[in-house]
């Protein structure tokens, strides 16, 4: 849980974490709210989507909720983390809660296709990484058979 929750709420290491994120940049902090510019890639046309949000992350209850402060073409896009431990491992969730304005590209049942589409790619891909993380912190630790002899 540790391992899940510390890399999927480091914001500054995103785009090493999501595959559509070229830059994530940390403007500032207030307690445990975290302000920040997420960029993604360029698009088709060569644009670059970027955009200001707010995240507070609440490690008691493994808990976060987010909002974009800069919506762009959204009227509003909120996000709900939820990480639940499972005797198989974590269960990461994340809630989007959007709708488009009236004058965006694509309108709303448009872009809840691609994000659906996109949250599966992207949580494969987080899994991934995680597990990576996981499997080499195991390997670069001691076991307690190694404690042992060590202290022998």
């Amino acid at each position: 849980m540790d391992l899940v929750w510390d890399m999927t709420n480091d914001v500054a290491s995103w785009p090493d974490l999501f595959t559509e994120y070229s830059a994530a940049e940390v403007l500032g902090q207030d307690g445990n709210t975290i302000r920040f510019r997420l960029s993604m890639h360029p698009d088709a046309s060569g644009t670059v989507w970027s955009w200001v949000s707010e995240r507070t992350p609440d490690p008691v209850t493994r808990t976060v909720v987010a909002h974009r402060t800069e919506p762009g073409p959204f009227e509003f896009m909120d996000i709900r983390w939820s990480y639940e431990e499972r005797p198989d491992g974590v269960l990461m969730r994340w809630v989007q809660d959007f709708r488009m304005r009236p004058q965006a590209p694509v309108d709303t049942p448009t872009m809840t296709d691609r994000i659906n589409a996109n949250t599966k790619i992207q949580m494969e891909v987080i899994r991934g990484k995680v597990e990576a993380a996981a499997r080499a912190a195991e390997g670069s630790a001691p076991t307690a058979g190694q404690k042992e002899a060590s202290h022998s």
